[in-house]
């Protein structure tokens, strides 16, 4: 495995430490599964963003009637 030197925010590093110390594991196995779930976070978010997108460029697009009710469901107080 290769490394590569990242610079830490210090607000970061001491979270980073108090859960390597409270979960007993390694800061490196943590840096890089926090770096992972990122990554694919941002991979669907990059998806999701080309398949709209692509659907837009098709002429695919909600009614009028379609984004009221969207949005009127949404917007209502929940009890």
């Amino acid at each position: 495995m290769s490394a590569t030197t990242v610079e830490i925010r210090p607000d970061l590093k001491i979270q980073l430490d108090h859960l390597a110390v409270e979960s007993h594991r390694d800061e490196r196995d943590l840096a890089n599964e926090a770096v992972s779930l990122y990554l694919v976070q941002q991979r669907r978010i990059s998806a999701r963003i080309q398949e709209g997108l692509a659907q837009a460029q098709r002429g695919e697009f909600v009614s009028d009637e379609e984004m009221e009710v969207f949005f009127a469901r949404y917007s209502e107080p929940q009890a």
